[in-house]
């Protein structure tokens, strides 16, 4: 099984490097905050005050995703209060190379958002008691979904939280990629249905996702095509690559 996932996530990680994007020289001013073109700056879309939140939010990112020019991580982290949303990368997570984040996976407050049949639906989670100080401190792993596979495969302390998954039946607005299914969302989506559970507020998702749905237009606008999941692609007989039917797992 680890042989598997090794390869898996080594194959993944190859063809994400012979498709990264060149880095090209350009006079265009670009945004100091989410590093794209002013032209096409979705900072504008963020809340004007970080949303207020009493949970904690820590994204382990795959280090391909910080080289994806379209990835949603940095929407979340600059949607929330400082010291909210700690975004760390690697591949390998040790309790002794992070002590720290050890210790917030050892905490009886964290959850994991990762599926399977030992993940509760994050709707059962019983909530913290009303007045008490301390958050829920939730977990998410931020890459494709074989990276993301790898990280949860990869490292055993990350196994070590609650395991909860998002049965909402949301359809992602991120339509300038293809994802497993119909219902996989990206992480600032993934995180915004969560957090709106999490804290009772139900428009955290609607502010959370304001600036992906403005990148998403933007690219539409200079060209992009909507894309289709795979799940529909393979229903419909539009998908040209041979797959295992078990590989389209539910995702976040």
């Amino acid at each position: 099984m680890g042989d598997v996932n090794d390869t898996e996530s080594f194959l993944d990680d190859l063809y994400h490097f012979a498709n990264e994007e060149p880095v090209i020289s350009t006079k265009r001013q670009t945004c100091q905050r989410c590093c794209r073109p002013l032209s096409v700056c979705w900072c504008p879309y963020l809340p004007r005050e970080p949303i207020q939140l009493s949970t904690s939010v820590y994204v382990l990112q795959h280090p391909f995703e910080d080289n994806q020019c379209l990835r949603t991580g940095p929407m979340l982290y600059h949607s929330l209060p400082p010291g909210k949303c700690h975004i760390i990368r690697g591949k390998r997570f040790s309790p002794e190379k992070y002590p720290e984040l050890a210790s917030v996976m050892k905490a009886p407050n964290t959850i994991l958002l990762y599926p399977g049949v030992d993940a509760i639906d994050i709707c059962d989670l019983s909530h913290l008691p009303d007045g008490q100080d301390i958050g829920y401190n939730l977990v998410l792993l931020d890459g494709t979904w074989a990276q993301a596979r790898g990280l949860y495969h990869q490292n055993a302390m990350v196994k070590w939280p609650q395991k909860v998954q998002i049965n909402s039946g949301m359809i992602s607005k991120y339509v300038i990629r293809t994802q497993p299914t119909d219902v996989c969302l990206s992480t600032v989506e993934s995180a915004a249905v969560a957090l709106s559970f999490l804290e009772k507020k139900p428009q955290i998702i609607d502010i959370l996702t304001k600036p992906l749905e403005a990148l998403c237009q933007f690219q539409l606008d200079h060209g992009a095509q909507k894309h289709q999941s795979k799940e529909y692609l393979i229903k419909n007989g539009l998908y040209k690559r041979k797959v295992k039917s078990s590989r389209i797992k539910d995702a976040h």
